[in-house]
């Protein structure tokens, strides 16, 4: 691997004045305004959020725990961001080293900025990423019919392996 460590000061261009960089704790104002602004288009699709997640000081908490991820080797925060706003997120999270060399994908992209291809490049450099963490495997959930997100991992090389019913609480079900 040439460079700096993934999670560090990489930035990769996903289209046209968009870049994907690693999340920092001085993030935490634009990424809770990001929230804010795309609350709504993403309950479906998180788990249930409580008001303080969307301030700036529940973001300074929120990314305060994925720093110390970063710098722990358990997670690799990004963000997605076009000039000085935050138009999503693109997280490694839940690494396992030894035998499992495995982790979690999971993403958003603001609602205003849907079907660009920003979820499709940065899964790609998403797996990029991991492939230079010396990772083997990563993994991502969708909710059944979210096609999208569904469409987001195939163009990216996922392969759907099933479906396990109740496996994760979203949007408080």
């Amino acid at each position: 691997m040439s460079g700096p460590p993934p999670g560090t000061d990489e930035r990769a261009a996903l289209a046209d004045g968009v870049v994907m960089r690693p999340a920092r704790i001085t993030d935490a104002a634009a990424l809770a305004e990001a929230y804010r602004a795309n609350r709504e288009h993403l309950r479906p699709f998180e788990p249930a959020r409580t008001d303080a997640f969307f301030t700036s000081a529940g973001q300074r908490a929120q990314l305060a725990g994925r720093v110390a991820e970063r710098a722990a080797g358990s997670g690799l925060p990004y963000l997605i961001v076009a000039g000085d706003r935050i138009i999503g997120r693109c997280d490694i999270f839940a690494v396992k080293r030894g035998a499992a060399q495995s982790a979690s994908l999971g993403y958003w992209i603001d609602r205003d900025r849907q079907g660009a291809g920003l979820a499709t490049a940065a899964a790609h450099e998403a797996v990029r990423i991991a492939r230079a963490a010396g990772l083997h495997r990563l993994e991502a959930s969708t909710l059944v019919g979210n096609g999208g997100s569904e469409a987001v991992l195939t163009r990216a090389g996922f392969t759907a392996i099933g479906v396990a019913p109740a496996y994760l609480r979203i949007d408080g079900v």
